[in-house]
């Protein structure tokens, strides 16, 4: 399992001077960004092949605060991918780094995406085989389009007359 470290800033925090749900969001895509480089796979490799991780869906369960000046420890797994790698799912778990307390989970679902043709896409071999000798194949679930199709929330568009009343 691999763990990247941080610790809460003063502008991490909402107001209610503990750590902000968005400051949850900003910690774990830290910590997958961090797992990308123990993988071998820095940001300049994926510029050079126009290609960036999208999330689709991202869901936390909140257990204890987090305070400012804390240390957090973040771990990242690799619990979900398709055959081939284009559809990814990611779990964390955020603890305090001196009592070991399970501060928050989350799970991470998204795509490869191309930044140049604006669509999901298989990262290139040769990064995708980074990634796999990173990867517990035992413990990944295999992915598929139908886990997109599934989301349990799908894009409804409206008419935009409707915001006229507002």
């Amino acid at each position: 399992m691999f763990y990247a470290e941080t610790i809460v800033r003063w502008s991490d925090l909402d107001a209610n001077m503990h750590l902000a749900n968005a400051s949850y969001m900003n910690f774990t895509s830290f910590a997958r960004i961090q797992f990308l480089r123990h993988c071998g796979i820095k940001l300049s490799d994926l510029a050079k092949h126009n290609i960036g991780p999208a999330v689709l869906r991202e869901e936390f369960s909140f257990f204890r605060e987090a305070h400012e000046g804390q240390e957090i420890m973040i771990s990242v797994v690799v619990s979900g991918n398709s055959e081939n790698g284009e559809i990814f799912e990611f779990e964390h778990n955020l603890y305090d780094k001196s009592t070991g307390t399970h501060l928050a989970y989350s799970r991470v679902f998204g795509v490869w995406f191309s930044t140049a043709e604006r669509k999901k896409t298989p990262p290139p071999a040769e990064l995708l085989e980074k990634l796999n000798a990173n990867i517990d194949p035992n413990s990944v679930r295999i992915l598929s389009l139908n886990d997109i199709k599934n989301l349990p929330v799908q894009p409804k568009n409206i008419d935009p007359k409707s915001f006229s009343s507002c």
